[in-house]
């Protein structure tokens, strides 16, 4: 999914020039995150929207996407949220709601959770977070293709094994893992951090908000994180996908405004 380019200003966090956009001059201040392989371009219109609705909101480029550069080393979950922290800092925000989209879902889990007292409420737009089902078949061809991988590897054949390697990551490696690039050591600890045990200890009020046709983050999983946060409720919206902020912009405006503002 494309967007326009949206214009950013840059500063300082931690050594990283961070891009990223305001939009509104006034009102209660809403840190909106984005998905991985999206940017501010992505959150652009749902923002500008809130904006319109008295919120002030602020959209960076995470570490990696956007017009933000790499972290200087592969960061899991936990560092992307501490960096989301000194963003915060950067900006002297005390206390924010938040928006978190997929990959931004996950940070907002470990912020409701760890920095409470940061945080008002929360929307999570077809969050990831919630470890996929098992496929036992996957699951066996996984642990074979380790083994010969670590034993060729073993023997002293290196340069076999990382054609193996390769081969199965073009076989059956998902396409963020495809396009991750200089990310792909980042993604690979990002997708397998369960933060189911994060959800459970939220305080802050939150609202799901997913597509039924969600093909990435399925609907099951929004359904387990409202079982999970313990003031959680769930909006789903027919007709919309992975991005169903997007696919439903006005209806979910409203409802983001109705739940930030009450």
């Amino acid at each position: 999914m494309s967007a326009p380019t949206t214009p950013r200003t840059f500063l300082t966090v931690d050594g990283l020039q961070v891009a990223h956009a305001v939009f509104g001059d006034d009102g209660a201040p809403v840190l909106a995150l984005h998905g991985w392989g999206a940017s501010v371009d992505l959150i652009a219109p749902l923002a500008s929207r809130l904006a319109n609705k008295g919120l002030r909101v602020y959209a960076p480029d995470l570490p990696g996407f956007g017009q933000t550069p790499p972290p200087p080393s592969a960061w899991g979950v936990l560092d992307y949220a501490n960096f989301v922290l000194r963003y915060l800092d950067a900006n002297e925000l005390e206390k924010v709601h938040l928006f978190g989209h997929s990959f931004g879902g996950r940070l907002s889990l470990i912020l409701g959770a760890e920095h409470a007292a940061r945080i008002h409420k929360i929307v999570l737009a077809d969050s990831a977070g919630v470890p996929p089902r098992r496929d036992p078949l996957a699951d066996a061809r996984l642990r074979l293709y380790k083994g010969v991988r670590d034993g060729l590897k073993g023997v002293g054949l290196s340069g076999l094994s990382e054609q193996l390697r390769g081969w199965y990551n073009q076989q059956y490696g998902s396409a963020d893992f495809k396009s991750a690039g200089v990310l792909r050591d980042t993604f690979v600890k990002v997708v397998n951090e369960n933060l189911l045990p994060y959800a459970a200890r939220i305080s802050a009020p939150t609202l799901l908000i997913w597509g039924e046709d969600d093909q990435d983050t399925p609907l099951w999983q929004g359904q387990q994180l409202e079982k999970t946060i313990p003031d959680a409720g769930l909006v789903v919206y027919e007709n919309a996908g992975h991005y169903s902020y997007l696919d439903k912009l006005p209806e979910v405006i409203r409802t983001l405004e109705y739940f930030y503002t009450s």
